[in-house]
């Protein structure tokens, strides 16, 4: 297929076509990813236009659950939905189990939904390398909400905060005890805190650790002059609260245009993108460089044999490169 095939295929909403663009983008293959930043240049006009909400929280508070649930429920109401599913690769043999289809697996039955599974690959902030690129394509296809689920690994977790119009912190039932450890990580971006598994014996748990974190949010200074931070309470397994969820993001959607901080917000993201593949270039071609590579070895050696500092051996390496 030539790029025009491509880009053909992603707004005719090819499912297929649109999981051969994405994995096109994601290749570490030279050719590969030439291709697909053509036919990305060719979709971007055709991008803009789709709720883009990030999803986080710490591993086993729900997250693919509440997603599932929560798609199902804008499928109903005529949505389109894509799902950007980052899973932790191991720091051992670089895998990575993909589960989230299986984790969704009423979703990923639906035709109006889109489930792509997609490896952290080793990237820092609960995202994969590509997840902006993937989010570029699935609106190009024609999905109206783009649903991005982080790792979910820790406070650390800011960077889908970047690529995002709403970002979402899920919370566990009786999780006040962690609130020292994470109200200046995640909590201070966040748009909206939602405690999830808010049923059966977890409700009264729920409404508790809803109260801490309403007082927790009391005491942080918001990240938007237009938005003050809410807490709600959910059950992704018995629906309730979900509804509620997604009107906290149309209202914030409605908020945030009226005053322009959305298109402000998008800008920003917008050059952060932008600086974020200049310093993956800029390390690129310093690792690419013959008279980088002349010295790296030895270099390294003196830092690992404590003949030399970190700081000297990073001055030298920087100036070598410099002189190239």
């Amino acid at each position: 297929m030539n790029p025009r095939e491509f880009c053909e295929g992603v707004l005719a909403g090819d499912r297929r076509t649109v999981a051969k663009t994405i994995t096109l983008l994601e290749s570490r293959r030279a050719d590969h990813r030439e291709l697909g930043q053509e036919v990305l240049d060719g979709l971007v006009p055709h991008t803009g236009s789709a709720q883009r909400v990030g999803i986080t929280g710490p591993p086993g508070v729900g997250k693919s659950t509440f997603i599932e649930t929560l798609g199902l429920r804008l499928l109903e109401s005529g949505h389109r939905v894509a799902v950007l599913a980052v899973d932790p690769s191991s720091p051992v043999s670089g895998g990575s189990i993909l589960g989230d289809k299986t984790r969704m697996e009423r979703l990923s039955r639906e035709e109006g939904a889109y489930i792509r599974p997609t490896p952290s690959g080793g990237t820092l902030g609960g995202v994969s390398h590509r997840t902006r690129e993937a989010m570029l394509v699935c609106e190009a296809a024609g999905y109206d909400v783009v649903l991005v689920e982080t790792v979910g690994v820790g406070q650390s977790e800011v960077e889908v905060r970047s690529m995002v119009d709403f970002f979402c912190v899920l919370l566990q039932p009786g999780a006040g005890d962690e609130l020292q450890g994470i109200k200046k990580g995640v909590l201070e971006l966040a748009d909206v805190l939602v405690v999830n598994k808010a049923d059966g014996d977890g409700l009264a748990a729920a409404d508790r650790t809803r109260a801490e974190y309403v007082h927790a949010l009391g005491l942080l200074r918001p990240a938007s002059e237009t938005w003050l931070p809410s807490v709600l309470t959910a059950s992704a397994r018995t629906g309730d609260g979900v509804d509620a969820f997604w009107q906290v993001v149309v209202d914030h959607r409605e908020a945030l245009t009226a005053t322009g901080e959305r298109e402000a917000r998008r800008r920003r993201q917008a050059l952060a993108w932008l600086w974020r593949l200049l310093r993956d270039g800029l390390e690129a071609a310093f690792r690419g460089s013959e008279a980088v590579e002349a010295r790296l070895a030895e270099l390294e050696g003196e830092v690992e044999a404590q003949k030399l500092t970190a700081p000297h051996a990073a001055r030298a390496l920087l100036d070598a490169f410099r002189a190239r």
